[in-house]
C-alpha cells in the first residue's frame, strides 16, 4: 500500500471507527449504527454489499475488451471493496482518497487493502483540484459521514470537478440516497455538470441507496452490445457477486422531472 497524504484540507474531529461481525461478514461503521461497508472474511474478494455491487454497474460503460486499463480512482475508501476489486481484479493501476486515517489504517489491518493501490489521505475535493485533467477511467464517489443522511461533497462545482478529471469516454458512479429528499438535487447537478444525456440512475436497493451513473462523451452502444457486455462481466466476476446482467434490467436514463425511484421489490428466497 503506497501511502501519500494531502494535509491541507483534512478534517479534525473526525468520527472514531468500529467494526462489527455478523453471519460471516465484517462490517465497518463510522461511530453510528450504519454500516460504511464491509466484507466476507472467507472470501475478501467477494462484493457483499448490494450498492457496491451495483456501483460497478459502471463496467457496462465500458468496452469489454478495454476493461482494466487506465485509471481507477475511489473518493470514500469505506471498506475497500471497489479497491479490492479495481486494484486486484481487474489489475487497473488504483487511487483511493480517504479523508480519514483511521480508516485507512482499519482497512490495511482488517480488509485487505491492496498493497499496489496509492492510498492518499485527504479531502476529494482538495484531490480533484490538483488531479491531471482527463487522466481516470473509473471514478466511483461514496462521500457520506457517520449520519449517512446525503453526500459530503454535493454540488455542481464538485460534479464539474469529477468529469473533468476523467477520460473522454470515462465513467462516474455515485452513490446516493433514492428515497432522500436530496436525491432529485443531487441528480440534477450531475446532469448539470456531465450533460443530461450522459446520466443514468440504477433502481434503488431495498435499503434506499441509488447508484448514478454519469460518462464524458459515452456512446452508447446497442442492446444487443450491451447484453454481451453484461454477459462476459457475469462470465469472468459472476463468483464475486456481480450480476451484471440483472442491472441492464434496472438502468434508466435521467429524466428531468422524473418519478421518485422505487427499490427493488422483495422476493421470496
Amino acid at each position: 500500500m503506497k501511502s501519500k497524504p494531502q494535509p491541507e484540507r483534512v478534517a479534525q474531529d473526525l468520527p472514531a471507527v468500529t467494526l462489527s461481525e455478523h453471519d460471516g461478514v465484517r462490517y465497518l461503521h463510522l461511530d453510528s449504527i450504519w454500516v460504511q461497508g464491509g466484507m466476507r472474511i472467507a472470501k475478501p474478494q467477494v462484493v457483499e454489499i448490494d450498492y457496491v455491487q451495483r456501483m460497478l454497474a459502471s463496467l457496462l460503460w465500458l468496452p469489454t475488451e478495454t476493461l482494466g486499463q487506465g485509471l481507477a480512482v475511489q473518493l470514500g475508501l469505506g471498506a475497500g471493496a471497489i479497491t479490492r476489486f479495481t486494484s486486484r481484479q481487474l489489475g487497473m493501476a488504483t487511487t483511493v482518497v480517504e479523508i480519514n486515517p483511521q480508516v485507512i489504517a482499519v482497512n490495511a489491518d482488517w480488509f485487505h487493502l491492496p498493497e499496489r493501490a496509492e492510498v492518499v489521505r485527504g479531502d476529494a475535493a482538495d484531490w480533484l483540484a490538483q488531479a491531471v485533467p482527463g487522466s481516470v477511467r473509473l471514478l466511483h464517489v461514496d462521500l457520506y459521514d457517520q449520519e449517512a443522511a446525503a453526500p459530503v461533497l454535493d454540488d455542481e462545482v464538485f460534479y464539474g470537478q469529477c468529469r473533468a478529471v476523467l477520460e473522454e469516454g470515462g465513467v462516474m458512479s455515485v452513490n446516493l440516497f433514492g428515497r432522500h429528499s436530496s436525491f432529485h438535487a443531487s441528480i440534477a447537478r450531475i446532469a448539470a455538470a456531465f450533460g443530461a444525456d450522459q446520466v443514468w440512475s440504477l433502481r434503488p436497493t431495498r435499503e434506499g441507496n441509488t447508484v448514478v451513473v454519469a460518462g464524458r462523451g459515452v456512446a452508447v452502444p446497442a442492446r444487443e452490445v450491451l447484453t454481451a457486455r453484461a454477459a462476459a462481466i457475469e462470465a469472468r466476476f459472476g463468483a464475486l457477486k456481480l450480476p451484471a446482467r440483472k442491472w441492464l434490467r434496472m438502468v434508466r436514463p435521467y429524466q428531468p422531472s422524473e418519478p421518485e425511484p422505487q427499490p427493488e421489490p422483495r422476493t421470496e428466497p
